[in-house]
Order: C-alpha cells, then sequence, then structure tokens
C-alpha cells in the first residue's frame, strides 16, 4: 500500500512539473509573440508629415505658381526643424493641379502631378513643370480626388494637411466641398484653404467655410506679390559648399546618371529665381528630408536592406568598376564622411543665416509660405509637435 502510494505521489507530482512547465513555455512563446507585435508597431509608427498641395493653374494664377516655385525648399526647411516627441518626422508631399484647360474635363479639370513622395527633386521638378490655362476651378472634385487616391495611413502621430489654393468660388463643380469636408474629417486630414485675393471676397465665396469645416486655417493672400528673399554674408560660401556636396554622391543602377542630372536641373532652377533661393535649396540637400538611396550608393548603405553582395558590376559608375568589395566599401566610407563634413557645415552657417534674416525681417510676408507654414506650426501644436 505504501509503494502504492509513493507511485502515485510520484506520478502526480511528475505531472504537475510536466503541466507547470508547460504553461511557462506557453507563457513565454505568447511574451514572445507579445513583444515581436510590439516590436512590429514601434518600427511602423515614425511620425510624418504629409501635404498634399492643390494648386490652382487656370490663367490667372502664374503669381501662385512662381510663389510656389520660389518658397518650395524654405517650406521644406522650416518642417525640417519639427519634433514630435524628441523624435524627427518623416515629411512627404504630394502635388495636384486643378482648373486649367488643358486637363481631363470628365475628370473634372485636375490632375495628380506627384502622389506622396519624400524624393524632393521629383517634387521640384514637378512644380516645375506647372503652367497656367484658363479653366474650370473645382475644388470639391480635387479634394476629394486627393483623398481618396493617396496614401494618408492611420498613424495617429501624423500631421496630414491639404492646402487648396485658387481665386474662384469654392462650391464650383459637381462634388459638394461639403460632402469632401466630411471625407476629410473622417481621415483624419485637415483641408487649409488660401484664396488668392481680397480676405473678405474669399469668405463670400466659401473658402473660410471650407476650412472651417475640418478645424482648418482660412488664409488669404496676394499671389501676385514677388517673392522677396533676404540676401545673408553666409550665402556665397553656402553655395560653394553646395559644390563639394554634389561631389559626395556616388550615382549607380540605371537611374543613377538622370537622378544626378536632375539633381543639377534643381539647383539650376532655384538658383534662376534668386541666389537665396538656392542657398535655401543647399540647406534642404542637408536636412534629413533629402534622401536618395534609390540612386546614391552613399545614402544606398545607410538602408537595413542594402548588401554590397548584390551589387552587380554594370550598376557601379566607372569609377568604381573593377575594384573588390572592401575598395568600393573604403570609397563609399570616404564619401559619406565628406558628406557629414560639409552638411555640418552648411547647417552651422544656415544657423547664421537664419538669425541674420530674423533681425532684417521687418514685417510678415503676405504670400504661400508664411500662410501654409502658420497654419502647419499651429495645427502641429495640437498633436505636440514643437519646432527647434
Amino acid at each position: 500500500m505504501k509503494t502504492l502510494f509513493r507511485t502515485l505521489v510520484i506520478t502526480v507530482s511528475i505531472a504537475s512539473f510536466t503541466a507547470c512547465n508547460a504553461n511557462t513555455k506557453q507563457e513565454q512563446q505568447n511574451f514572445a509573440v507579445a513583444e515581436t507585435k510590439l516590436e512590429t508597431t514601434l518600427k511602423t509608427e515614425k511620425p510624418e508629415i504629409k501635404v498634399a498641395l492643390l494648386l490652382d493653374t487656370s490663367n490667372s494664377m502664374d503669381g501662385l505658381i512662381d510663389q510656389a516655385k520660389a518658397q518650395l525648399w524654405q517650406i521644406v526647411n522650416e518642417l525640417s526643424y519639427a519634433k514630435c516627441k524628441e523624435e524627427s518626422p518623416d515629411l512627404k508631399i504630394a502635388l495636384y493641379e486643378y482648373g486649367n484647360d488643358n486637363l481631363n474635363a470628365d475628370e473634372g479639370y485636375l490632375r495628380q502631378v506627384i502622389a506622396f513622395s519624400d524624393d524632393l527633386d521629383e517634387i521640384s521638378k514637378s512644380l516645375f513643370s506647372l503652367t497656367t490655362n484658363g479653366g474650370n476651378e473645382y475644388c470639391g472634385k480635387v479634394i476629394q480626388t486627393a483623398l481618396n487616391q493617396l496614401d494618408w495611413g492611420n498613424n495617429d502621430n501624423d500631421l496630414k494637411f491639404i492646402f487648396i489654393a485658387g481665386n474662384e468660388p469654392y462650391t464650383q463643380g459637381n462634388v459638394s466641398y461639403k460632402d469632401a469636408s466630411k471625407l476629410a474629417h473622417k481621415n483624419d486630414v485637415t483641408v487649409n484653404t488660401i484664396y488668392c485675393g481680397d480676405y473678405s471676397q474669399g469668405i463670400s465665396s466659401y473658402w473660410k467655410d471650407g476650412a472651417d469645416l475640418t478645424h482648418g486655417d482660412y488664409m488669404a493672400i496676394n499671389h501676385n506679390q514677388s517673392t522677396v528673399h533676404i540676401a545673408s554674408p553666409y550665402d556665397d560660401e553656402i553655395l560653394e559648399l553646395n559644390k563639394k556636396l554634389n561631389k559626395t554622391y556616388v550615382a549607380y543602377g540605371k537611374a543613377g546618371r538622370s537622378k544626378m542630372e536632375l539633381q543639377a536641373e534643381q539647383d539650376s532652377n532655384a538658383m534662376d529665381y534668386d541666389k537665396a533661393n538656392a542657398v535655401s535649396r543647399t540647406v534642404s540637400k542637408s536636412s534629413k528630408f533629402y534622401k536618395n538611396s534609390s540612386w546614391d550608393l552613399v545614402d544606398a548603405e545607410a538602408e537595413n536592406s542594402f548588401s554590397y553582395d548584390d551589387l552587380k558590376e554594370e550598376q557601379l559608375p566607372e569609377e568604381l568598376k573593377g575594384k573588390s568589395k572592401t575598395e568600393i566599401k573604403s570609397y563609399i566610407d570616404k564619401k559619406r564622411k565628406e558628406r557629414e563634413a560639409l552638411q555640418k557645415s552648411i547647417n552651422d552657417l544656415n544657423q547664421k543665416r537664419r538669425d541674420y534674416i530674423a533681425k532684417q525681417s521687418k514685417s510678415p510676408e503676405n504670400g504661400l509660405e508664411d500662410a501654409m507654414l502658420r497654419a502647419i506650426k499651429s495645427q502641429a501644436n495640437k498633436k505636440n509637435y514643437i519646432w527647434d
């Protein structure tokens, strides 16, 4: 009987130990799964500033388009100083044109020029491709289209903006601006309206109402006002550094050469407006927003998915063909260090430039840049964004 009892105790103990061990393993597995899910969530949580710019390209809007071209880089630079919970957000910009007779009437005289992109050179190229021609301006239609076509995401920390600029009644077209506003509100997108003309006239033609429905800002600007760039004593030195900065790019792959040419083309476009505008572009090229991993080996190497083993001989520029992997790595590392040093010098000079310009500026501007930045900063503050 004692033997039977001892056997029973041992059996129960083993069963208990096995069950306990199984529970522990299950808990460990559950914890591992939870940890993996948490890790995955954290990886996708980097905040983004998403700006869809909807520009009227009818005949009377030449001044507006000029302002957009001349002020793009300063807007990008201001956004690069933003922080959300101590983290620097990414920037994506989309561009639509509407109200142009050259556009498809069946689609509402509108066109997606570029979807959300972080390729600043492509965004600049898209802006400079715009031309004006008389047409019908359907605000509700272009807002609805931008909301449906673009990937707005679902990160609560993202800033999602539509900026629509024009000078015709906001009520035109067969898509109600009120329905478009409801769709924007549903997608956590704030619609900011910029009337190109008299402030009161913009109110009477429902531009203010269009902004109010999504708690956005209504602004009126003088779209024919020329952009005034304030020159600084640091401009020439920054532009010289830009020439050296361009030499740190190592083009590769099919798109390499054409992308490097595009970079030079957008430098030239910026300079055509004003030397100070070219300086602003140089500063943008030294910010975290300027990414070229699709064609530049220095940026590409910083990506987690990059491997030197995947590089093919025909993808390499002439100066790297026939080189060993070690030699290529050494070359890229040298270029990276050169770039980082140049970008630091540019940013140090730009800080002095910003201080100088702040002292020289005597009155607020009444243009696209000022209107957009005031709205963005005001609305970003509600999501705990701060500016350096």
